[in-house]
């Protein structure tokens, strides 16, 4: 597995070059989301409270990245454990998961209840707060985008700033329209669209996270096609106790016993089946067993 280690290692040393970038982004929206949260409870404004919500997921976001860049450099300094703290990125996906829900449902019950009741909303602290919400998205959005090409940590937190642009826009319309008009059901109506917008990904983010933690083969590695490709390696007869699974975000791992032929050079086998993981499904982590064929003390098949 040294290769697969060599490869997550520069994801993670890519992610690290720009920490100082993370923290700075970090900064600015944790700071947003606070004033977003404190203004929503002043001004009335509950699209400004999901707003804040969806903020929330930013700071998460970022938060995670950093946390899988320090868990990814001190994991491997203890013995105990084997597979670093990969896995802390994805609980805290879930618990993101978890949290945003409650938010988004909060939010669209209060939604339904303010449409027969409507509050009064101070749409100039609404508004400006949603400005400054879309400024320091923009400066998340300069921080962010150069290391979004280097690491699938720094990429997700990315797009999360780059998604959290329309729910400021979205409140900026709605305070502007609610100031010109009156209409006062614009608030919960801007709620209600910026609490569906969240709900989908949650959910698919939660979802993710559960099936990494429940070790369910990726959903783009048919673990059919991965035997057959096995299979069809020169000098592989059988192939059993393989798995397929997903150790944390772009970190697929594959481990399986292969059966072959007595005759056959046991090295040769072992590198063109990493060959074949590697080419045809970009699997870096294989940890590959080969077993001799009719060889006595061969392992049996184990039934998970």
């Amino acid at each position: 597995m040294g290769a697969g280690h060599d490869h997550h290692a520069q994801v993670m040393h890519a992610g690290a070059r720009h920490r100082g970038r993370l923290w700075a982004a970090l900064a600015v929206l944790a700071g947003l989301m606070v004033a977003e949260t404190v203004t929503a409870l002043v001004s009335g404004s509950l699209a400004l409270l999901s707003d804040a919500g969806h903020m929330f997921t930013d700071v998460l976001g970022i938060a995670m990245a950093l946390a899988a860049i320090s868990a990814a450099r001190r994991g491997s300094h203890d013995p105990q454990r084997t597979f670093g703290l990969y896995r802390l990125e994805v609980l805290a996906a879930l618990a993101n998961a978890v949290l945003l829900s409650g938010v988004a449902c909060y939010v669209l019950i209060e939604a339904v209840r303010r449409f027969s009741d409507p509050p009064t909303v101070l749409t100039g602290p609404m508004l400006a707060v949603a400005v400054a919400g879309v400024v320091a998205n923009l400066i998340a959005f300069a921080l962010l985008r150069s290391g979004a090409r280097e690491s699938i940590n720094m990429r997700g937190a990315y797009l999360e700033v780059l998604a959290d642009l329309l729910g400021s826009i979205g409140v900026i319309v709605a305070a502007v329209l609610i100031s010109v008009t009156g209409w006062w059901w614009v608030d919960p109506l801007a709620a209600v669209a910026i609490g569906v917008f969240i709900l989908p990904r949650t959910w698919r983010l939660g979802r993710s996270a559960l099936r990494i933690l429940v070790q369910a083969a990726p959903r783009h590695l048919p673990v059919a096609a991965v035997s057959d490709r096995l299979r069809a390696v020169p000098g592989v007869c059988g192939i059993h106790d393989l798995h397929v699974w997903t150790l944390t975000s772009g970190m697929e791992v594959v481990s399986a016993h292969l059966t072959v032929a007595r005759e056959v050079e046991l090295a040769a086998v072992l590198a063109a089946a990493r060959a074949a993981l590697h080419d045809d499904f970009q699997i870096e982590h294989a940890t590959l067993q080969v077993e001799p064929r009719s060889m006595p003390g061969t392992c049996q098949q184990l039934r998970w």
